[in-house]
């Protein structure tokens, strides 16, 4: 199994990621991955990490599974370039979000979601760390 295909498995069984952005700040996102280990969260303009996207686009993660003994410990830490979506771009990365969080499309959420900006990470860095493979294994990947 390649080191991509490796962290592919992981996002896809995860669901949440620990977004940190400019300053001392981070906010845990719903995200989907596409084949390319880009990630797709959406965000309210108005929230501080919204804010601070629109400023800097440089950002830094974590996913990983809760209350793990040590010797269960699988997670990633990963940084990269975050762009707001528009367009053609949007509506695919839309289209993978909804076929992950079906609730995403509920008519009555729809309010809710007109209000919220689709953000694409493009990582550059991911590590996945994997103790059940060994205390402290890790696998990197750089694009």
């Amino acid at each position: 199994m390649t080191t991509q295909s490796q962290i592919l498995a992981f996002l896809r069984e995860h669901q949440v990621l620990t977004l940190a952005v400019a300053g001392p700040y981070a906010a845990a996102v719903f995200y989907a991955v596409d084949d390319e280990l880009n990630l797709y969260f959406v965000t309210d303009p108005a929230t501080r990490h919204g804010a601070a996207l629109s400023r800097e686009h440089g950002v830094a993660g974590t996913i990983q599974r809760d209350r793990q003994d040590w010797q269960e410990i699988r997670g990633v830490q990963l940084t990269g370039q975050c762009a707001l979506l528009a367009g053609a771009e949007r509506q695919d990365g839309w289209d993978l979000y909804c076929k992950r969080f079906a609730f995403a499309g509920a008519p009555e959420l729809g309010p809710a979601f007109a209000k919220v900006d689709l953000w694409k990470i493009t990582p550059d860095w991911i590590r996945l760390t994997d103790n059940g493979q060994g205390f402290g294994h890790k696998v990197e990947w750089t694009r």
